[in-house]
């Protein structure tokens, strides 16, 4: 006569292996959505944190934006809101990402940043309003910004700011672009370094991509599209 067998301890034994199987099965999921996350942060999209206020009212201070990283070089529209390494054309006086200090600081920035918050030094988001070729002028006798000749009808500047204080006349040379913030009277932009090598141009190469969307603060979520006041300007030699 057979002993009774007792199904507890089997069936004990097959709950664990479950439980085994199951464990490296979730941690596979979260292996791959950690790296799909990071080739979408490094190739497709990154978000950036701006808490300057030289791109206001377009970008205020504290707002959060989405860079389109395919958007580049001959892909650049005048009008284009954009971000770019500024370590070889733009000094740290106007940066528009901040480096937190202390350990509490460095904690926030590196947590920010394993989400795609962006907060190097040397990163800044600026207006293209030249593109290579283009002759820009501040200010015709109007006191408007020209760009190839054409008066720009800037709506998108700060209240009250006129287009430029600091006059200048330059032609965009191959590889650079001029850009400038909307809020003219607190932007160091192409203007301030027109004495510095390069003249205040960055060059296409240090762009990191088009700024398409602020999302944070959600009251604040909206797209930056190039406005047509200088998307629509022909580049120079056309008409």
């Amino acid at each position: 006569m057979s002993a009774p067998v007792d199904d507890a301890p089997a069936n004990a034994v097959g709950a664990t292996a479950d439980d085994r199987r199951q464990g490296p099965s979730w941690l596979l999921l979260a292996g791959v959505a950690v790296v799909v996350m990071l080739l979408v942060r490094g190739f497709l999209v990154q978000s950036f944190y701006v808490p300057s206020g030289s791109m206001e009212p377009t970008i205020e201070p504290g707002d959060r934006i989405l860079v389109n990283k395919l958007a580049s070089g001959d892909d650049l529209t005048r009008g284009d809101v954009v971000v770019f390494d500024g370590t070889t054309t733009f000094a740290v006086a106007d940066r528009s990402p901040h480096q937190a200090d202390g350990l509490v600081g460095r904690t926030l920035s590196g947590a920010a940043s394993a989400v795609g918050i962006d907060l190097g030094e040397q990163d800044f988001v600026k207006r293209v309003v030249g593109l290579p070729g283009d002759h820009v002028v501040c200010c015709d006798a109007d006191g408007r910004l020209t760009v190839n000749g054409k008066a720009v009808k800037e709506d998108y500047l700060y209240p009250g700011d006129k287009p430029s204080e600091l006059t200048f006349d330059v032609t965009v040379p191959a590889g650079r672009l001029w850009v400038m913030g909307d809020h003219r009277s607190d932007s160091a932009d192409s203007r301030a370094h027109l004495g510095d090598p390069g003249g205040g141009m960055v060059r296409v190469q240090d762009v990191v991509g088009r700024a398409v969307v602020t999302f944070w603060p959600l009251g604040r979520l909206g797209g930056l599209p190039s406005p047509a006041a200088l998307a629509d300007i022909p580049r120079a030699g056309q008409r």
